[in-house]
């Protein structure tokens, strides 16, 4: 039990990191004193998609669905969580994503 609660703790600690790295493609965008952008509510996150790397906010519950899951995996293996776009990018066409969140809201 103690490695699964590390291992969240661990997840939870990048994906804060993630979000504070966060940014809106170059557009002005305001942040809170703990750096992260104000136009996400609590507890969503942006994420980029497709060719066109569209922004989305997404529901931090989205984090506890396989399938959503498995896009991130896809995200770090392509992308690593450090790149240049700055915010977390998921590598799939704009139809699919949309199509997947629609069946996990």
């Amino acid at each position: 039990m103690a490695v699964k609660r590390s291992s969240k703790l661990t997840q939870t600690a990048m994906l804060k990191q993630i979000l504070k790295r966060c940014s809106s493609l170059g557009k002005k965008q305001c942040y809170d004193e703990e750096g992260l952008p104000l136009d996400v509510p609590k507890g969503h996150f942006p994420v980029y998609v497709g060719e066109k790397r569209t922004r989305y906010i997404v529901p931090i519950s989205f984090l506890t669905h396989p399938e959503f899951l498995i896009l991130l995996q896809q995200a770090e293996e392509e992308f690593g969580f450090r790149h240049d776009m700055g915010g977390l990018t998921i590598p799939c066409e704009e139809v699919v994503f949309l199509s997947l969140t629609s069946m996990i809201r």
